[in-house]
This record gives C-alpha cells, sequence and structure tokens, in this order.
C-alpha cells in the first residue's frame, strides 16, 4: 500500500522528475524540481492559497513516482520526453500536436522534392512548420506546383532510355528522368521556395511583380493574371500582418489568449525585420483548469513542447511576461539549436527569450497584445457558434437512434449529455476487386471527430464477390471478438452506419439480432452521382439529406472516410498479391528471396534495375538465380 506521508520522507533532495499518479495508475502530472523533496512536498501542504488546478489536482493523487536527474536540464530534458509520452492530465498540452503538417524540401537528393508531411526526421532534409493551417500548406504546395516545374517522383536513378510521364509533357517536371533538367536553373527554383517558406519573399515577389507587369505590356494577359494570383497567394500566406522593426532579425512574439471557451497560444512570426504573419496554436480543451492558469505556465509549456520540433529557431522569442525557468529554456533551446546545425551542417545560433520594458520590440508586444483582444472575441464567437453546431447534430443524430431503436423494438438509445462523452459512430464498407481481393473496412467516430486508433480492417474469407454475405461476415467478426474479450473491439457503438441500402441494412441488422445486441442500423444510401442521398432505415424509411445541410455534411464526411479506407486497404491487399505473384514467376525465387529482394530493393521497379552485383550482395543468392532475375525482367 502506497502511504503518501511515509514516501514523502523517502524523496531525496536532488534535480528530478516526478510523476503524480491517480487511483488506476494513470499519470496526471508531470513536472521537474531542482529539490525533489521540497517540491513534491509543497503539494500535500494544506493551504486556502493554491490554485484551484492544484487542488483539484492533488485531490486526485494516489501515489507518485520520480527519477533522479544530475543537473536541472536533465531533468527538463526528461520532463519533455515524459510530457510527450503520457500527455497527463493536469499538464497544459498543446491540441494534436502530433498531427501538424510540415513542408519537406528532401535536400540531401540531387534533384529535390517538395511535398506535405507530418513525420518530422532528422535526416538532413530541410522541414518548415509546423502548420497549425492544413489548407495553408496545401495552398502553398498548389502554388509551388504551378510556378516551378520540379520533379514529382521518389526515384533517384534512371535507366538509358526510360519514357518520361505525364508531368513531363504538361510542363509540371522539368524531365529529371530524361537528362533534360539544369542542375543549376533547378537549384536556384528550390533556393526560391526554401526563402518563401522561411518568410524571405520580398525577392520573389518583386520578381513576380515584373514578370507581370511585362506580360502585361505584352497584353499576354491570362499570364499576367496568372502571376498576379501568384504574389497573391504568397501574401495571404505570409503576409496577413506587417509591422517594421529596425533590426533584421528572425524573432516571434508570443501571446497566450486564454477566454472562457477557448486557450490558444498567438504566435507572431518577424521575418526580415517585418511581422510576415500570425499562427495559432490551440490548448487541449480538456485540461483541467485551464482558465486559472497563468500567462507563465501557458508560455513555458509552449516553448518546451513547440520548439525542439523545429529544426530552425528564430533568435529571439518575445513574451509580454516573464516565465519560470527563463535561462534554463534558454539553455534548452541553445541545445536544440546546436543539434540542428550539427544535422545540416551549419553554425549554430543562440535563440534568446526576452520580455521587452521599453523601445521597439515593447511596441511590438503591445500591438500584437491588441490583435490578441480581438482574437480573443472571435475565438468566443466561433467556440459558441461550434457548440450550436454540436448541440443540434447532436440532436439529429439522437432522432436518428431513437426511430431505429423504435423500429427494432429496443428501448431507446440515450446520448449523453453534451458534458459527458461523445456518442459513437461505427461504419463499414466493402471494397474488391472485379469480386477478388474483398475487404471490409470500419471507421470510428466520436462526435464529428474521427478515432483513427479505433479503425479496423477485415480481409473477407467466406464470401468474396458477395456484398451482403461480406458484411455479415465483418459484423459477425467484429462482434464475436468483442465478446470474447478483445480490447481492441471491446467499446460499442451508439449507431452502425452502413454504406449502403436497405439491402446492406437487413444483411448487418440480422447478424446485430443474433447477437442478442442493442445496436441500432441504418444504411448510408447514394444518389447517381455518388453523393450521399439518405439515411436508409430497417423498415424501409428514408431521410432525405438534401435539405440538411449540417447532417448532410456529417454523414457523407463518414461514408467517403470509410470508402477511402476499404479502398486503400483492397489496393494494397492487391498490389502486395501482383508483387508476390511476379516474383514468384522466377525460376529460384521463394518466399525467401521474394522477402529478401523487396527489404534490400523497395520496390519491383527498383529490383528490374538492379545489376548482376546488387543482387549476388544478397545472403544467400547463387549467380543462376541472379541471372534468372535478370533475364526475367528483360524478356
Amino acid at each position: 500500500m502506497f502511504v503518501i506521508e511515509e514516501e514523502l520522507a523517502k524523496l531525496p533532495k536532488t534535480p528530478g522528475v516526478y510523476m503524480h499518479k491517480d487511483s488506476l495508475g494513470e499519470v496526471i502530472y508531470v513536472g521537474k524540481a531542482v529539490n525533489l523533496r521540497n517540491r513534491v512536498r509543497s503539494y500535500f501542504r494544506k493551504t486556502s492559497q493554491a490554485d484551484p488546478k492544484v487542488r483539484a489536482m492533488v485531490s486526485n493523487i494516489a501515489e507518485f513516482e520520480y527519477i533522479t536527474c544530475a543537473t536541472e536540464m536533465e531533468a527538463l530534458v526528461l520532463e519533455c520526453n515524459l510530457i510527450k509520452k503520457y500527455m497527463p492530465k493536469y499538464n497544459i498540452l498543446l491540441k494534436d500536436g502530433k498531427s501538424y503538417p510540415y513542408i519537406e524540401i528532401t535536400v540531401t537528393e540531387d534533384y529535390p522534392r517538395v511535398f506535405s508531411t507530418r513525420n518530422l526526421r532528422r535526416d538532413g532534409n530541410r522541414y518548415f512548420g509546423p502548420y497549425t493551417d492544413g489548407a495553408a500548406v496545401r495552398s502553398m504546395l498548389r502554388m509551388i506546383d504551378e510556378m516551378y516545374p520540379l520533379k514529382k517522383c521518389r526515384q533517384q536513378e534512371f535507366r538509358p532510355g526510360v519514357r518520361p510521364c505525364l508531368n513531363y509533357f504538361i510542363g509540371k517536371c522539368s524531365g529529371v528522368c530524361i537528362g533534360a533538367a539544369d542542375r543549376e536553373d533547378y537549384n536556384a527554383m528550390i533556393g526560391e521556395i526554401i526563402d518563401v517558406l522561411g518568410g524571405h519573399d520580398a525577392k520573389i515577389i518583386a520578381s513576380l511583380t515584373e514578370k507581370m507587369n511585362a506580360s502585361s505590356e505584352r497584353m499576354e494577359y491570362e499570364d499576367a493574371a496568372r502571376y498576379r494570383d501568384y504574389i497573391r497567394s504568397i501574401r495571404q500566406l505570409s503576409e496577413t500582418q506587417r509591422a517594421s522593426m529596425v533590426r533584421d532579425r528572425d524573432v516571434d512574439i508570443l501571446i497566450p489568449v486564454i477566454t472562457d471557451r477557448s486557450s490558444v497560444v498567438a504566435q507572431y512570426k518577424v521575418r526580415e525585420g517585418k511581422l510576415s504573419g500570425r499562427e495559432i496554436t490551440y490548448i487541449r480543451s480538456d485540461c483541467s483548469g485551464i482558465s486559472e492558469t497563468t500567462a507563465g505556465e501557458v508560455l513555458g509549456s509552449f516553448i518546451k513542447q513547440y520548439y525542439p520540433e523545429l529544426t530552425v529557431l528564430p533568435r529571439e522569442i518575445l513574451l509580454p511576461v516573464h516565465i519560470e525557468d527563463e535561462s534554463l529554456l534558454e539553455e534548452f533551446l541553445d541545445a536544440v539549436n546546436t543539434s540542428n546545425a550539427e544535422e545540416h551542417s551549419d553554425t549554430a545560433h543562440r535563440t534568446r527569450i526576452i520580455v521587452p520594458e521599453r523601445g521597439e520590440k515593447k511596441a511590438l508586444i503591445r500591438m500584437a497584445s491588441e490583435d490578441s483582444l480581438e482574437l480573443a472575441k472571435s475565438l468566443d464567437d466561433r467556440a459558441e457558434r461550434e457548440k450550436e453546431r454540436k448541440n443540434a447534430l447532436r440532436e439529429e443524430i439522437s432522432r436518428i437512434i431513437e426511430y431505429a431503436s423504435e423500429i427494432s423494438g429496443q428501448a431507446p438509445v440515450l446520448i449523453p449529455d453534451e458534458d459527458d462523452r461523445e456518442y459513437r459512430v461505427e461504419a463499414y464498407d466493402i471494397s474488391n476487386f472485379n469480386g477478388l481481393d474483398t475487404v471490409g473496412a470500419m471507421v470510428v467516430y466520436e462526435g464529428r471527430k474521427p478515432v483513427k486508433s479505433d479503425y479496423r480492417k477485415f480481409k473477407v474469407r467466406t464470401a468474396e464477390g458477395d456484398d451482403y454475405g461480406s458484411l455479415r461476415e465483418v459484423i459477425y467478426r467484429r462482434l464475436k471478438r468483442a465478446r470474447n474479450g478483445d480490447e481492441g473491439f471491446s467499446t460499442y457503438p451508439d449507431i452502425m452506419f452502413i454504406d449502403g441500402g436497405l439491402g446492406q441494412v437487413h444483411a448487418v441488422k440480422a447478424v446485430v439480432d443474433a447477437f442478442r445486441i442493442a445496436i441500432p442500423v441504418v444504411g448510408l444510401a447514394k444518389d447517381d452521382a455518388h453523393r450521399t442521398r439518405a439515411i436508409v432505415f430497417d423498415d424501409g424509411r428514408e431521410i432525405e439529406l438534401k435539405g440538411n445541410r449540417l447532417l448532410f455534411s456529417y454523414c457523407g464526411n463518414i461514408q467517403e472516410e470509410v470508402h477511402r479506407f476499404a479502398i486503400t486497404y483492397m489496393s494494397g491487399v492487391k498490389g502486395k498479391k501482383m508483387i508476390k505473384s511476379v516474383l514468384e514467376d522466377i525460376p529460384g525465387v521463394g518466399p525467401k528471396r521474394r522477402a529478401m529482394l523487396l527489404d534490400e530493393f523497395g520496390s519491383i521497379d527498383a529490383i528490374k534495375r538492379a545489376s548482376h552485383d546488387d543482387l549476388m550482395k544478397l545472403d544467400g543468392m547463387t549467380s543462376a538465380v541472379a541471372d534468372n532475375i535478370i533475364e526475367f525482367f528483360r524478356t
């Protein structure tokens, strides 16, 4: 038994990290300390002056653990890692931080590519972001695609006589594969893109303006309009706000904005001496006691979690208030800068945290703070609209569940109140290729958000080519695994959405009834244009969605998502089968050599290009089999 008073007496007086846990053993808070004994004991002193969030947390502490460290810096690094690992309830956390997109430029390749990614790797390539606005990323990539004929494929080497793809013929690729791309011109394009993404866009805007004016003088108005749109896109993305500074430095200004309904950090970026934009990062909405949290605590948590993910840090971070451990955080950011410089063979720079008292930087803080007041108003308005949409959709789904339950003679399923858990929807679709490689897909939504960790895939075993039979098999396996105690299927939905009409609903309903489980089942029928048309009930009744914009959007998004998930899985199954079939037609290549070939070369195309010497490097490869592989692809 864990006795808190006894364990407090055992705490060392060294730097370290402590983890508070609840009665279920879940980590609810992670913190660092210069002196573990003094810091942890302070939580259990009775005082009416404690922050409400701290009082709520302490009431839930059943035990604690700690890890000692040699220095306070080690404790800070460990604290950051543990917060990311456990996502504790009472720590201030960035909302969905891992899902923010980056723009990657593969500068390690001879002819770099530019694309969006959500995986930040220490691989020597250039990453810009993370961006909180996915639409802005897509818009920027579209502009880059239209302006620069860059290589789109991943291939690094091309065999002689290769035929270029469609991108070359429509002017979207400069023809790297056939040697038509000039290396110097290509690198110049990449340099321009790096400048734009880095906020240094004055040069390219001047160049585009010159081209626009020249096209206009030649009465080439379509070209002039295109250049005008390019300039507009750049300015919309990276120049939403402008303010002059005397010094030409890269600076971030951080302003916490905490309202009754929303909590965000507004990040104003100064590039080339100008305030070039504002990004908003939401603080996770279920951080308990966020409204009582000080601005300094919010800013400190943001700096620790946001900046270590960047490959280029600003020279200065301006804050409106002082935060705890300012000098220690500067040392931490210096270590990040040093690591980044080693990765990119560059010179490391320092990042200073500054709370300006006067002058131009104080004026910038004042301007950003005034803007944040307006932002706070819009956030509350946005939160109110979001709440209205959420409640309206909840009412719609409630009516659907109640009617579907009534048809089946079941007691109505009551969706919990808005302060309780979200209602859970499971959607199913079947996909196949000409009646073969039939698969089933299950996606899960809680409220309006997909729960991708709960998505499931099924390879249909007994009813290939039969949609009704395939659905019956998939639903049977899903419910059977839940009944057998499989944790991956243990949570039942409030309602099932089935891609299809009355026949699909009847097929699924028969299986659900056989298990004697009260889960409402409805179908999502499409029109001739393959858009979600109606919700179909077991008695044949339909609810047309054309006049209900909210329900039409919600059901349509779910139907598109489950269809995408099913198609992706089916394509993967079909592709693996084709690869397996191709390689097994080669004399001397069985399952073991097939796996070795794919592990080493990665794709059929790479195996085709492999030389005899390349193939002989594989363990157990014989000269005869290597000759067979080369001859097979040659003929």
